[in-house]
């Protein structure tokens, strides 16, 4: 039998050549919360639904403040900050309204439509998922936030300086009501210190109960700490855990109150970043927070499809 001269010797291919990439953990982890994102629109849609409603509204009312710039001082200065201030508390609303769903369904949305077995396959642990989805709340939403927040500032100063220019007042003077540097900053420190870090034990708590609950994991989440605040005012006529509960959501790190009856983002920040963080609540509640989210990723480990 006679072979080809010109035949193609057999090539040998190394087996290294098929090794898996090396990926690093920061872009494991940065995945893992992409993903969180793509699969939660509500992430991104919500804020923007209720930051559209706002500028209809402001839109709205914007013609009013032409007559509002033709009054006294501290009439045209609150007609013209306190827009500015709610759309900022609106925007803190939607986005910790979103937190508390999104940290329900997290875990318990995977059990239930089975695709806790896909990404169990993964090669990506229990911990690092549980950590990138408790990122979400505490980082991504209230720096989601904050951008849309932005921009809604700006298209409400185009807004209001379009009508102030057809009625032939000053823009500058506008302009210089507004403090929207210091306004920004001081949003940017309570989204993320106050609705993302200081929530924290929250989001774990509710993490903690969407890795574990059989069913309607919001009941679970809610029924128990009623539960334990109607028994203690039964069997020892106290409220201590429903005042420490209480303090905690509503009052600063130094355990001043915030004023309920103003509508300003001033109110919510009376200390600063450094009495934040020497704060003994804020380490007890991370600690807390660390231990709901690592018991979340056990019961992630375990806990099989519903």
């Amino acid at each position: 039998m006679n072979t080809p001269a010109n035949a193609v010797p057999e090539s040998r291919v190394e087996p290294q050549a098929f090794a898996p990439a090396d990926i690093s953990e920061s872009r494991r982890f940065y995945w893992l919360v992409r993903r969180e994102i793509w699969e939660n629109r509500s992430i991104y849609i919500a804020p923007l639904a209720v930051a559209a409603l706002f500028l209809l509204g402001f839109l709205v009312n914007a013609f009013r403040l032409a007559a509002n710039m033709r009054g006294d001082v501290m009439q045209m200065h609150s007609a013209i900050v306190q827009p500015f201030h709610l759309a900022g508390l609106a925007m803190m609303g939607v986005t910790t309204l979103v937190a508390v769903f999104y940290c329900i369904d997290a875990l318990y949305g995977e059990r239930r439509d089975r695709s806790i077995l896909f990404w169990k396959s993964l090669p990506v642990s229990d911990l690092r998922t549980v950590l990138a989805k408790a990122t979400i709340p505490i980082f991504v939403l209230p720096l989601i936030g904050f951008a849309i927040t932005i921009a809604m500032h700006w298209i409400m100063l185009v807004i209001s300086s379009v009508v102030l220019v057809a009625h032939g007042l000053s823009v500058s003077a506008f302009w210089a009501h507004l403090a929207l540097p210091h306004m920004w900053a001081t949003l940017l420190y309570h989204l993320v210190a106050i609705h993302g870090i200081w929530f924290a034990p929250f989001y774990g708590w509710l993490l903690l109960v969407s890795a574990w609950a059989p069913r309607v994991p919001f009941l679970w989440a809610v029924l128990p700490p009623f539960a334990v605040i109607a028994l203690e005012r039964v069997a020892f006529n106290s409220t201590h855990l429903a005042s420490m509960l209480r303090r905690y959501m509503m009052a600063a790190p130094a355990g001043a109150e915030f004023p309920p009856t103003e509508a300003s983002m001033h109110s919510m920040a009376h200390f600063g970043v450094g009495q934040f963080l020497v704060s003994p609540g804020l380490w007890i509640g991370l600690a807390i927070t660390a231990a709901f989210l690592y018991a979340a990723a056990r019961l992630r480990k375990y806990r099989g499809p519903i």
